[in-house]
C-alpha cells in the first residue's frame, strides 16, 4: 500500500506520524507500570521494616495503582472504539465502490464515503483525462452546502519519473514513483484551490498512474495516524475499483468489435439494430446495405489466407471512409458486411451503396499480388414502427444474392 503524503516541502520518503491514541494508551500503561512498582517498593520496605510509618504511602500508592488502571482502560476502549469507527467507515468505503461501475461513479463514490470521519475540509479526486495531456480536478467540501470547484492540471505531474527519486537514491521504485507524482499534485492542488494542509495518495491501476486523492484541512497540525492510513486504504481500493471499470469497458469492446477489421462484429450490430427497433417512431426510416466480397474463396485459395485477411481489412476500411458518421458499419461474417443506413430514402441507399462499390473497386492491392477486389451489395430501405429491423437485413440479403446472380460487381434493390 502507497503511503500518503504531505505536500510542501517533497521528503524523499515520508515517516508515518505515532497515533496519539497508541501514544495515549502506551502512557497510561506506564503510568500504571510505574504505580505498581512504587506500590511493589513500598509494601517490600514495609515487610523487610515493619516500624517504619508507610501506611499512608502504601494507600495513596493503591490509590495510584487503581487511577492508573482506569485510565489505562479508558485509553484502552477509547483506542478500540477509534479502531471500530475506522473498520465502519472503511467497510462503507467499500461498500460505496463495489457499487460503482463507471470511473465517475467511484468518484462520486470517493466524495461520498472518504470526506465524512476524515477530519477534512475539502476532498479532491484528480484524474487523468483519457486521449488528453491534462489532468481533471475536482473540489468538493465536507461542510454540507458548499459549492464545489473544479480545474485542470498539467499530466506531466504524472509522467515525469525522474522527479520520482530522492538524491542519491538512484532508480525509484514504481511505489517513489507514484508517491512522487501524489505530491506534485497535491502541491499544485493546493496552490490552485488555496488550500493550506494537505494529505495526497496515488492512483494506480494495472502499473499505470491515474490521478491522486488529497485532502485538506485549515489546522496545521500534522495528519493522524487513522486518517493517512483510511486515505491510504481508500486510494489502494479506488485504484482497484478503477482498474475493474477500465478492464470491464475492454471486455466490454473486445465482444463487440471484430478482432481482425476492427469494425464492430455482427453481435453488437443485432443488439444495436434491435435497441433501435424499439424506439423507432412510426415515420423513421432505415436502410440496410448488405456487402460481399466476390469470388473470395478463390481469392483465398489463390494468395492464401494472410492475403484474404488484408483484403478483408482494406474493405473494412474502404466501407468504414465511405458511410456517414450516422451510419453503422459492421462485420456480418466472413467476407460479409452490413451498413446500417439512419433515415435514408431509397435513392439514397442506393447512391450509398454504389460509393461503397467503386470505392472498393479502386482499392490498390498490387503489395500482396492481388489486381482488383470487387463486392456486391443488396440495399432496402423501410418505414413505418411496424416493420420489423431483421425483416429490412432479410431483404437486403435477398438483394446481395440477387446482385451475386446478375454478374457480381453491382448493386441491387428492393
Amino acid at each position: 500500500m502507497l503511503w500518503p503524503t504531505v505536500a510542501d516541502p517533497l521528503p524523499s520518503r515520508p515517516t508515518p506520524p505515532v497515533d496519539p491514541l497508541d501514544a495515549r494508551v502506551r502512557r497510561a500503561w506506564a503510568i500504571l507500570a510505574a504505580a505498581i512498582g512504587v506500590l511493589a517498593v513500598l509494601v517490600a520496605a514495609w515487610i523487610v521494616l515493619p516500624g517504619l510509618p508507610l501506611a499512608a504511602a502504601v494507600v495513596v500508592a493503591v490509590a495510584g495503582v487503581t487511577g492508573s488502571a482506569a485510565l489505562a482502560r479508558a485509553s484502552v476502549e477509547r483506542r478500540d472504539a477509534g479502531r471500530r469507527e475506522e473498520v465502519e467507515n472503511f467497510a462503507r468505503i467499500l461498500q460505496g465502490f463495489s457499487r460503482a461501475v463507471s470511473p465517475d461513479a467511484i468518484v462520486d463514490a470517493i466524495m461520498d464515503e472518504l470526506g465524512p470521519g476524515m477530519g477534512a475540509d475539502h476532498l479532491v479526486v484528480v484524474r487523468r483525462r483519457p486521449g488528453a495531456p491534462i489532468l481533471d480536478a475536482t473540489l468538493i467540501p465536507t461542510r454540507p452546502g458548499a459549492p464545489s470547484a473544479s480545474t485542470v492540471l498539467p499530466a506531466v505531474d504524472l509522467d515525469d519519473d525522474a522527479a520520482g527519486a530522492a538524491p542519491g537514491s538512484g532508480r525509484p521504485t514504481p511505489d517513489d514513483v507514484a508517491d512522487r507524482a501524489a505530491e506534485r499534485i497535491a502541491t499544485r492542488v493546493r496552490r490552485a484551490f488555496g488550500l493550506t494542509n494537505v494529505l495526497s495518495a496515488p492512483l494506480v491501476a494495472h502499473g499505470e498512474l491515474l490521478g491522486a486523492i488529497v485532502i485538506s484541512r485549515r489546522r496545521d497540525t500534522p495528519w493522524p495516524d487513522q486518517a493517512r492510513r483510511m486515505l491510504a486504504a481508500a486510494a489502494t481500493e479506488a485504484s482497484a475499483a478503477l482498474a475493474r471499470t477500465v478492464a470491464h469497458r475492454a471486455a466490454e469492446t473486445a465482444a463487440a468489435t471484430d478482432a481482425l477489421t476492427g469494425l464492430p462484429n455482427r453481435r453488437y450490430f443485432q443488439e444495436y439494430v434491435g435497441l433501435l427497433g424499439k424506439g423507432r417512431r412510426a415515420d423513421d426510416t432505415i436502410g440496410i446495405l448488405m456487402i460481399d466480397v466476390d469470388r473470395f474463396k478463390l481469392l483465398n485459395d489463390r494468395h492464401g489466407h494472410a492475403v484474404g485477411d488484408v483484403v478483408l481489412r482494406a474493405v473494412a476500411r474502404t466501407i468504414a471512409a465511405t458511410v456517414r458518421d450516422v451510419d453503422l458499419p459492421a462485420r456480418y461474417g466472413g467476407e460479409e458486411f452490413v451498413v446500417l443506413l439512419r433515415d435514408p430514402s431509397r435513392q439514397v441507399a442506393l447512391e450509398v451503396g454504389e460509393r461503397i462499390r467503386e470505392a472498393v473497386a479502386r482499392i490498390d492491392l498490387g503489395a500482396v499480388g492481388v489486381e482488383q477486389v470487387t463486392v456486391s451489395v443488396g440495399a432496402t430501405v423501410g418505414g413505418g414502427g411496424a416493420e420489423r429491423v431483421e425483416e429490412l437485413v432479410a431483404a437486403a440479403d435477398r438483394a446481395l444474392y440477387r446482385a451475386k446472380r446478375f454478374g457480381r460487381n453491382r448493386v441491387e434493390a428492393t
